[in-house]
């Protein structure tokens, strides 16, 4: 006997019982209520059918008799059939409560899962239209300028070369108005001062106030 290739895919499997069982499973179109214990004869069936596994075939059968299409089958009226295609007996009101019930809880569920895809696309599309916000920098007030007051006037006097001494506090005419220092040597007529700002000059004593 040649060994065949073991079907896993469960659409394969419902393919290959289209194939197999025509009459009782319909790959198209209204489908038929199935007989109970219908698996029991379908592993009998396939007993010798290295192609399939029984829990493979459960799954499919499963698969088969939980979709749409087969339970707006399962309806007041109908007959159940067995895998040749052969009625074998009406559905009971209870089974065909329990898959109206079942068709409505699936498609419900469908539809909601529907829309809330729907609203997952339409915001992440609308997140990505809206351009991203500007901070706008907050606007902090300058500090007000500090009014600068009147120095007040002071009388200096021009130096006198001889009345210079090292240490002493003077005053150098240095563009518009003294600028303090100490006196730090004395070559003649050129006074070597130390400002305040930490500047060294060198200047002539009539550059030099008191």
């Amino acid at each position: 006997m040649e060994s065949t290739e073991k079907l896993t895919d469960t659409n394969a499997i419902l393919a290959y019982l289209y194939e197999t069982f025509p009459l009782c499973f319909i790959a198209e179109g209204e489908t038929k209520p199935l007989k109970i214990g219908l698996f029991q004869d379908l592993a009998e069936r396939l007993a010798d059918d290295s192609k399939v596994s029984k829990t493979q075939l459960r799954i499919a059968l499963r698969r088969y008799t939980s979709s749409w299409r087969y339970l707006k089958g399962v309806k007041a009226g109908a007959q159940r059939i067995d895998l040749d295609g052969q009625a074998c007996g009406e559905l009971e009101q209870e089974h065909i409560e329990h898959a109206q019930l079942t068709l409505k809880e699936s498609q419900e569920k469908a539809k909601a899962k529907r829309i809330a895809k729907a609203t997952a696309a339409k915001a992440s599309e609308k997140a990505s239209k809206k351009p991203a916000k500007k901070v706008a920098p907050k606007r902090t007030k300058p500090a007000p300028k500090p009014v600068k007051e009147a120095a007040p006037a002071v009388n200096l006097t021009p130096a006198v070369l001889n009345e210079l001494k090292q240490n002493q506090r003077v005053n150098v005419k240095l563009g518009k108005s003294p600028v303090a220092g100490v006196i730090v040597d004395i070559k003649k007529e050129d006074v070597q001062v130390q400002l305040d700002s930490g500047l060294t000059v060198k200047v002539r004593v009539e550059h030099i106030m008191l």
